[in-house]
């Protein structure tokens, strides 16, 4: 898969990943981005541990637009390996499918499961959980999924995953 020409990295001083996810789509919607675009993740670690954005679209209006909300812009993707959060087909990628319409569906090139050699079957069932966020890898994008109940498979990311020590 080819990204569209144009990356544009936004830095919000978002902290958590559902912050940025929630920032992303919000940021995604107001401009209206086109079917063809990528919104990413990433994480940046180092003396201001942060989540920045980028997006990935066929013009370079979408770097003056952020500008001009008074974002803090910069060109190019800060690395290689960003979280989608929107790319083409995710709005798809709803309710149980299996492997190869998750797939057909969407921008996403491969699926890899934790502990298990290979790719699982094309008919292999996926339950969705509407939270679909694959990886970059080797210009790629990877959904890694992991066993369920009842013989499906599940994304590994959980969308609403439980904060550390909520139970303290």
């Amino acid at each position: 898969m080819t990204l569209p020409p144009y990356v544009t990295t936004v830095d919000a001083d978002v902290r958590e990943l559902r912050a940025a996810d929630h920032l992303l789509l919000e940021l995604a919607a107001e401009l209206a981005l086109p079917e063809g675009a990528f919104g990413c993740t990433h994480l940046v670690r180092g003396e201001r541990p942060r989540v920045v954005l980028s997006f990935a679209t066929a013009s370079a209006d979408t770097a003056r637009r952020l500008a001009a909300k008074g974002y803090e812009v910069t060109d190019g993707a800060p690395d290689e390996v960003g979280r989608a959060v929107l790319y083409p087909g995710s709005a798809e990628l709803t309710g149980t499918l299996t492997i190869a319409e998750l797939l057909a569906r969407s921008a996403i090139g491969g699926v890899v499961v934790l502990g298990a050699p290979g790719e699982p079957p094309p008919s292999q069932r996926v339950v969705t959980r509407d939270h679909v966020r694959p990886q970059w890898q080797d210009g790629e994008l990877v959904l890694t999924l992991q066993p369920a109940a009842g013989g499906v498979l599940v994304p590994f990311e959980v969308p609403d995953p439980t904060p550390c020590c909520a139970d303290h």
